[in-house]
């Protein structure tokens, strides 16, 4: 008879590697996405316009179209997943306090309430505390 209690540490590793690799991938595709429509569609100037309209410094439009990009990148290669996890919350928060905080707590009121960007900063510091994982550049072996 086998002794599965032994390899229960190692299972939940392989889990949370998992978990990781689906968070960061699947994320950084978001995020990426999301920063290539800014740049491509709305534009780095049209993004400025849109932060300025909502009261909030014009620059602050393409730093967060970068921060998307570079960070959809990073998370997609594992590169300091910790790291731009943090940061991209950070940027989640932002736009559910300033571009979203008015329209209420549904997602679904018109100008988009402000559940959605939260849950993403939830599930981003969640990432920031799984990590790499073990599929990703940033993996210290």
């Amino acid at each position: 008879m086998t002794d599965l209690s032994q390899s229960a540490p190692a299972l939940a590793e392989r889990n949370a590697d998992i978990a990781a690799f689906i968070l960061r991938v699947s994320t950084g595709i978001w995020f990426l996405v999301h920063g290539l429509i800014k740049l491509l569609v709305f534009t780095p100037s049209g993004t400025a316009g849109y932060f300025q309209s909502i009261g909030l410094p014009g620059i602050l439009g393409p730093l967060t179209m970068l921060a998307e990009i570079l960070g959809g990148l990073a998370l997609i290669a594992g590169i300091f997943t910790r790291q731009v996890a943090l940061a991209l919350a950070a940027v989640l928060l932002g736009a559910a306090w300033f571009g979203h905080g008015g329209a209420g707590f549904t997602f679904s009121n018109p100008g988009g309430g402000w559940e959605y960007p939260v849950l993403w900063a939830v599930t981003m510091v969640s990432l920031a505390l799984l990590g790499d994982g073990a599929w990703s550049v940033g993996r210290r072996h």
